[in-house]
């Protein structure tokens, strides 16, 4: 084993043999440089071929690889891009909200929740989707009328994304639940509960954007764009909901390749 360990990895500084009295214990420690080197070389001897790390897969997050498209936004069905004015102003007023929840973060922050908020854990994909877009939208229920009950669940119908609520957000959950939300678009239709969400998660985000954020609004607006090619009906509230997140996307995060030209 040693000599084939020499081999392997030839000596930088080679030693001779030591000589060592009889009752040198390798298990207390050195006294001499030459035990040293012997204990060193007893050990090296030791180490096994192949170690196995032992690897919770628990931890692992599903997608370990971002994966970066250089593809630009589909353009909007004819009569529907926005124009530029109608852009920079969405952009002005995306930028005071971002500046007046940074000022009064701390304050909503310290606003106790209502005793039926009860916000998921960082890693509880699930969990945030349900909390986010309600249980009807989560298992593509159809809503029924709400009429006969006087108050609103919000178990059923998610919660909204109230200051109190995402002034409790760190970038960390910011970009998390951003993710989340993001996969859950990429196979379901829009809908107005996920309008809300990505725009107060957008408007959460810090910049300058870490790497994995710069890749999800850049995802999300590939994605916007794509629904809004395949929306039949043409639903002029939807198209413009998703026209928003285009443009904060493009123009407020600087992603200009995805900016819709004005109409």
């Amino acid at each position: 084993m040693e000599s084939a360990v020499e081999e392997l990895m030839p000596r930088l500084l080679p030693v001779g043999d030591c000589d060592l009295p009889d009752d040198f214990d390798p298990t207390v420690p050195p006294r001499t440089p030459q035990e040293y080197l012997r204990r060193v070389q007893i050990e090296a001897a030791r180490c096994p071929d192949v170690v196995v790390a032992q690897i919770d897969p628990r931890k692992l997050r599903k997608k370990q690889t971002v994966n970066v498209a250089i593809s630009g936004c589909q353009p909007a069905p004819e009569g529907y891009s926005p124009t530029l004015k109608w852009q920079q102003q969405q952009v002005a007023n995306f930028s005071s909200v971002r500046q007046s929840l940074n000022k009064h973060r701390n304050h909503w922050r310290s606003q106790d929740l209502d005793s039926n908020v009860n916000m998921p854990k960082l890693e509880d994909e699930e969990g945030w989707k349900k909390f986010c877009l309600g249980e009807r939208v989560y298992a593509e229920i159809d809503a029924e009328s709400d009429n006969e009950n006087l108050g609103i669940d919000y178990i059923k119908v998610g919660f909204p994304p109230l200051l109190s609520i995402v002034s409790r957000m760190n970038q960390a959950t910011v970009t998390s639940v951003l993710e989340y939300l993001i996969s859950w678009f990429g196979e379901k239709k829009f809908t107005p509960e996920l309008g809300r969400w990505f725009y107060a998660l957008l408007a959460c985000l810090e910049k300058p954007l870490l790497p994995e954020a710069h890749s999800l609004i850049r995802q999300l607006a590939r994605r916007c764009s794509e629904v809004r090619v395949l929306e039949e009906n043409k639903n002029e509230e939807q198209v413009s909901a998703l026209n928003l997140l285009i443009c904060l996307v493009s123009r407020y995060f600087d992603q200009r390749d995805l900016a819709d030209e004005p109409s």
